[in-house]
């Protein structure tokens, strides 16, 4: 399964993919962004659930999702291939969401990391959003982590 996903994403005319691939692609780009400094820890993969669970999943959905996504992402090498297929079928908007999604995975241990600020930056670009945008956006999120229990 996973590879007849990578192979539609990945090719180079890839094949449509519905809306839960596309989620599962985003659900992967969380993955990425919490694996790039090396340390993927616990409060990251909490974070990742309920990121995905306020995407509208279920606790054992979104679970069952961040492990589908972790084992997309070990087997994906290519981030931008990745992007396109999510700015193809998510709306500006969505993406906006998307990228604060990925900010508070990169901040859920409580530190900023430059390979995970620097892949945020490269899937912002690759998003169509501006470094600006996601300056914006990492501002916003800091502020709603800060003031949650």
């Amino acid at each position: 399964m996973f590879m007849d996903l990578l192979t539609r994403l990945m090719g180079e005319a890839p094949a449509p993919i519905d809306r839960d691939e596309a989620e599962l692609a985003i659900a992967a780009l969380l993955v990425r962004v919490a694996r790039a400094d090396d340390h993927y820890d616990q409060a990251e993969r909490e974070r990742i659930e309920r990121v995905l669970a306020c995407r509208g999943l279920t606790p054992d959905a979104a679970r069952a999702r961040r492990l589908r996504a972790e084992a997309l992402e070990a087997e994906a090498s290519d981030t931008v291939r990745f992007t396109r297929q999510i700015k193809d079928r998510i709306a500006l908007e969505d993406r906006r969401a998307v990228l604060a999604a990925l900010w508070e995975v990169a901040l859920a241990d409580d530190s900023r990391a430059a390979d995970e600020e620097s892949l945020i930056r490269l899937v912002a670009s690759l998003l169509g959003l501006t470094d600006r945008d996601s300056a914006e956006i990492r501002q916003q999120v800091t502020a709603r982590m800060r003031s949650e229990p």
